[in-house]
């Protein structure tokens, strides 16, 4: 089980500040749709130069095009890129081809997929590395959380690894970890805190142990 943290409301100078002070206690740096879009591909090379030891994700919800988005993403030093599920199989495909060649990885965003269980089942087939639930800000604004989502693709999915994101924070966190998904995957629950650096070390600490009490 993997912690990652997402970047999203920041530019290069503050995102590489607040990797620094957290880089000990996360696995995955999430250089998240809203960095992408304000900065370009430019945020993954440099976030990836400053911390060659972490693996560097670019979220950048591919939906067409998808090998050459990935192949794009990759010369940046992107080690996942994100594709969103409800694309074509194949864009999915595409993107899963062309991961293959720059020894890169695939990660299936699940947001708004109507029927969960279905598309993770067909997903799982084509080749991914990893499939996220995502409640994204709109609907935990509404007061929806991932938990229940995670349940069902742990049910449906056999292959890939599983991802969860959506509002976790430190005091929702022990839930996450007895669903025991790969990645954890969180955003506001740390940069959004005063002590970034506190709060993502007992996020560490709960997820180390649980993986020992999953042996």
């Amino acid at each position: 089980m993997e912690l990652q943290l997402a970047l999203d409301l920041v530019n290069i100078l503050e995102a590489k500040k607040l990797v620094k002070e957290v880089e000990a206690y996360i696995d995955v740096v999430e250089i998240g749709t809203p960095v992408v879009i304000n900065e370009g591909l430019r945020a993954v090379k440099e976030i990836k130069e400053a911390f060659p030891n972490l693996t560097v994700l670019a979220d950048l919800k591919i939906m067409d095009a998808g090998a050459f988005e990935v192949m794009k993403a990759s010369e940046a030093g992107a080690d996942i890129i994100t594709v969103l599920g409800v694309t074509d199989d194949s864009t999915i495909k595409g993107a899963v081809e062309e991961a293959k060649k720059q020894g890169t990885k695939i990660l299936v965003d699940m947001i708004n997929v109507k029927d969960l269980a279905k598309r993770a089942y067909e997903i799982d087939d084509l080749g991914v590395d990893y499939i996220c639930v995502h409640t994204g800000y709109d609907l935990q604004a509404a007061g929806e959380s991932p938990f229940e989502q995670l349940r069902t693709i742990k049910r449906v999915v056999k292959k890939s690894k599983i991802a969860v994101a959506g509002g976790i924070k430190l005091n929702t966190l022990q839930e996450v970890i007895q669903l025991e998904p790969d990645l954890v995957i969180v955003g506001g629950g740390i940069t959004g805190q005063n002590d970034k650096k506190e709060v993502a070390a007992q996020m560490q600490k709960l997820i180390k142990q649980g993986m020992v009490n999953q042996r």
